[in-house]
């Protein structure tokens, strides 16, 4: 099956620049998102706090829920609406993770119950530590950034035969950002540093398909996380899972794509390097096409009639493969005409 006509030429590789113009934009603005915000709105994964979802048997007034939560000392609460209008479903966070919260379960419906008047049924509680979210961040940073330098040795070995260079210098980073972070260096930091490093040292060693990879797994995360911050949308476990997911996917489609060019680097080696990319991207676009769309039908279906619990993932998901495929044309194939101008 094929959605693109065999033969067709579109001019991806001589629009790069006016991609790399709009990719530009996006990070400026989902950094700039990021800043404003001091980072993504985390949830109780990894701020800490108690979650609490209940249920009203009829519609309710936010006010009256928060007057019962000041009987029970949780005026700091922030309270939000859970599914759909009629289902009368509400999520409670609090800061509170001490034993004041004790016998929360056997109170709670009691004491919203008089504050409006409805029965109440408490349908979720979960309560985590604030060093235990700390530590939950860190750890995903950590599975973040090892899972790209994995990716470095992968396709740098597959591409270019460079299995022991890559394998080498990813042993010195890891080994070098662990004892970094015994000395109690701010992980965030940490991990930007030695991003930026890695990225000065692939260029130094030309691993140049890897590097190709790696620049548009940053952006399509960068873009992603952006727009969680954007639309304040709360930072959990589940959407580090959707971003490993969207990285792997990523991944894969710019495979095929590097894999079309390495073939036709020997089949068409008098061409230009523009005109190898611009082919090469050409006669994948079908497969492109046809991987994208079927995946965005399962993850549309999954944000439409998944429900609350899995919206904010495939959330993530949907954005990540529109991200994922953009980046695969006109982010990491490009890069490769970059070496060849370095090299002249």
């Amino acid at each position: 099956m094929q959605l693109v006509k065999p033969g067709i030429n579109i001019d991806f590789i001589g629009k790069r620049k006016i991609a790399f113009i709009l990719s530009v934009l996006m990070i400026m603005i989902s950094i700039g998102s990021l800043l404003i915000h001091k980072g993504p709105r985390y949830g109780i994964d990894f701020a800490g706090g108690t979650l609490v979802q209940v249920k009203f048997s009829a519609p309710v007034a936010i006010d009256r829920i928060k007057d019962g939560l000041a009987k029970m000392d949780m005026k700091a609460s922030t309270i939000q609406q859970f599914g759909h209008v009629g289902d009368n479903e509400y999520l409670i966070r609090t800061d509170i993770t001490t034993s004041a919260m004790e016998g929360l379960s056997e109170t709670i419906e009691n004491q919203l119950g008089e504050a409006t008047g409805v029965s109440v049924e408490l349908r979720r509680m979960e309560m985590v530590g604030p060093q235990v979210g700390q530590d939950l961040r860190e750890k995903a940073l950590f599975a973040m950034f090892y899972a790209l330098l994995f990716i470095t040795v992968y396709i740098s070995g597959r591409f270019e035969l460079k299995w022991a260079k890559s394998g080498i210098v990813a042993a010195a980073l890891m080994g070098a950002v662990y004892v970094l972070s015994l000395f109690n260096v701010s992980v965030p930091f940490l991990m930007l540093a030695a991003l930026i490093v890695s990225l000065v040292i692939f260029w130094f060693f030309e691993f140049k398909y890897a590097m190709g990879a790696i620049v548009a797994l940053i952006h399509d995360v960068t873009i992603t996380v952006g727009l969680f911050s954007i639309f304040d949308i709360e930072f959990t476990l589940p959407i580090i899972a959707a971003l490993l997911t969207i990285i792997g996917y990523s991944l894969n489609d710019t495979i095929i794509v590097f894999d079309r060019i390495r073939e036709n680097l020997r089949k068409y080696h008098r061409e230009s390097m523009a005109t190898i990319l611009n082919k090469s991207v050409n006669e994948t676009l079908s497969r492109t096409l046809l991987t994208s769309l079927t995946t965005l039908v399962v993850v549309i279906a999954l944000f439409v009639l998944g429900g609350g619990i899995i919206h904010d993932f495939s959330f993530a998901l949907l954005i990540g493969v529109l991200v994922g495929t953009y980046s695969s044309v006109y982010v990491a194939s490009p890069i490769l005409l970059a070496w060849q101008t370095r090299s002249k």
